[in-house]
């Protein structure tokens, strides 16, 4: 689905009406039980809904990022939008610079092309170890995912133990649809990733994310040299 060219309904208003305010309630409760809390904002679509809500309701929940430093172009530019819209500025974790030398002088730049383990190698440094950090001392993690994203997103709870950092773990926008995501940011005037209006629906790191084309699977341009059970980055799997 092209963003511009979405058509919002009535029913599809009312639905995401319904679902705004269970997700507005369930961040609310957040804040207020599972305090720190912190947000992982990827700058995507679902990201920039989740980021909408928490600032127009003031929730103290911290806000950051992981600069790769492989993002593309529009994605930083978005960076800088975000600041200016919501006079927010973005909390950013970088990987640690001696692990990437040590990664690129290993295997090379790209060598997240040649094998599933060296690109989760690749992830692993520019995304799994800054996320860390970043979760370090919070008692909940809060993500955009959504159930149909992907096969290995299919059974997503609203909320689960992540065993890997310690701490819960909520997904508010778990059952939204891609057509609700984008009525809630058209409907609030939401800023988001120029890259979505050229047929990304999932924007990663520039080298691991490519346009679609009309019918395929939504996560289809990230990792798309890869069977579809293998492609995530490590931030999201279980144990």
């Amino acid at each position: 689905m092209i963003p511009s060219q979405l058509s919002i309904t009535p029913e599809l208003s009312a639905s995401v009406a319904a679902k705004t305010a269970r997700a507005a309630a369930l961040l609310a409760d957040i804040a207020g039980n599972c305090s720190p809390a912190a947000f992982a904002n990827s700058l995507g679509a679902e990201d920039m809904a989740l980021t909408d809500l928490i600032v127009k309701n003031a929730l103290p929940i911290e806000i950051f990022s992981l600069d790769t430093g492989r993002l593309p172009p529009e994605t930083y530019t978005l960076m800088a939008e975000v600041q200016k819209h919501y006079g927010l500025k973005l909390t950013l974790y970088f990987p640690q610079a001696g692990a990437v030398e040590y990664y690129t002088r290993q295997h090379g730049i790209n060598a997240f092309y040649e094998s599933v383990t060296l690109r989760k190698a690749c992830c692993h440094v520019r995304k799994v170890e800054p996320l860390r950090r970043a979760l370090a001392g919070k008692r909940a993690w809060i993500t955009g995912m959504r159930a149909e994203q992907a096969a290995t997103r299919g059974q997503l709870a609203l909320r689960e133990y992540d065993e890997s950092n310690g701490l819960e773990k909520f997904n508010p926008l778990a059952d939204w649809t891609e057509k609700e995501i984008w009525t809630y940011l058209k409907q609030n005037g939401v800023p988001c990733n120029a890259l979505h209006d050229k047929f990304y629906p999932s924007i990663g790191c520039a080298p691991c994310t490519r346009p679609i084309t009309p019918g395929e699977d939504i996560r289809s341009g990230r990792w798309w040299w890869e069977a579809p059970e293998s492609r995530e980055c490590g931030l999201h799997v279980k144990g």
